[in-house]
């Protein structure tokens, strides 16, 4: 060995002749190390039929290189970020434009269990199709879905186990699908509880959550209204329309579109008022879940003339769903400028 000092300035050198900087001398720069880019959760939202709009959002999505790590998602948010986590959204996409809106009501078969007006087998069945043997800690991207515990009102957070069960119990709409039993617990539409899981993706690990909003929020916002009798028109509403024959053969297709459908100035039935109720219910959670924990990035893609069953309404709003993300872009990319970096 022939390091050693000569004197507190000298400099030295090793057994492989490396000579280094007198002492005080300024010591070189450490060369930097690259940035990892954020973690990217994709919080997807309640809104039913328009949730077609989420196809749309990730396809732009990843026009741009923006892949993410985490998805989760509230009743159709998990339809489609299930598919999507399953590498299935080219399969859901076209399931969703083949839908006619006769083909959509041959999908709501009538229960007689007392538990909803719908049943879902068929719904089942398609999804079954699709995500049969998937579980979701089985996934290339992490997922999770969001439902509601009947009687008890706890947000659950179904991250593992299978995949179509999960999917089904987020979106069962409380009265219109039956609540799906999962382990020992029945559960129904998360949406009641968490409409746009911002919290779900944070919690499994995002850095940066992008939440998109598909819900017609401009529809509930709150008014006060005074003195109702000094605007009315008058003092009973008016009775709806005669129902006609459907063309659509089958029961389900002659009586849900009375149910779920009334003429403005009509008065509302029964299913009319219960989803009514649920969307102001949605929007008033929603608002106060976004202010507790905003999400870093927010794409609208709402579209208030569609209606919550909808669903054969898929093209336009693959559409709105690319268009709105465009507009999104400018945002998500000044907070997360390394998208194209290695994680």
């Amino acid at each position: 060995m022939t390091a050693f000092f000569r004197n507190p300035f000298d400099r030295w050198t090793g057994d492989g002749g490396a000579v280094a900087p007198p002492l005080g001398a300024p010591a070189a720069p450490e060369p930097e190390t690259p940035a990892a880019r954020p973690k990217i959760g994709l919080a997807l939202g309640a809104g039913a039929a328009r949730g077609w709009s989420h196809i749309g959002v990730l396809r732009e999505l990843a026009a741009h290189g923006i892949v993410p790590d985490v998805v989760a998602g509230t009743s159709i948010g998990a339809v489609v970020g299930g598919c999507y986590a399953a590498g299935k959204l080219d399969a859901v996409e076209t399931f969703a434009r083949s839908l006619t809106k006769r083909r959509v009501f041959t999908f709501m078969d009538l229960s007689f269990s007392g538990m909803s007006l719908i049943g879902g087998e068929r719904l089942r069945a398609a999804l079954e199709k699709e995500l049969a043997e998937l579980s979701i800690e089985e996934l290339p991207v992490a997922f999770a879905a969001v439902a509601t515990e009947v009687g008890t009102g706890h947000e659950v957070w179904l991250k593992r186990g299978a995949l179509a069960p999960a999917v089904r119990a987020s979106y069962a709409l409380p009265g219109i699908f039956e609540p799906v039993r999962i382990g020992d617990r029945w559960l129904f539409d998360g949406a009641l509880v968490n409409p746009i899981p911002i919290t779900v993706c944070r919690a499994l690990g995002a850095d940066f959550v992008i939440a998109v909003n598909v819900t017609a929020d401009t529809m509930y916002r709150s008014h006060v209204i005074h003195d109702h009798h000094a605007h009315a028109a008058g003092g009973r509403a008016e009775a709806g329309a005669p129902f006609g024959a459907a063309s659509e053969p089958g029961l389900a297709a002659q009586l849900l579109p009375r149910y779920f459908h009334r003429r403005r100035g009509a008065a509302p039935n029964v299913a009319a008022s219960m989803i009514d109720a649920f969307n102001i219910i949605q929007d008033r959670i929603l608002r106060s879940r976004m202010a507790g924990d905003p999400p870093d990035a927010t794409i609208h893609a709402r579209h208030e003339d569609v209606g919550m069953f909808d669903f054969h309404r898929a093209e336009e709003l693959i559409e709105l769903g690319h268009e709105a993300t465009k507009r999104s872009l400018p945002n998500i990319f000044a907070h997360i400028p390394l998208v194209g970096a290695t994680p």
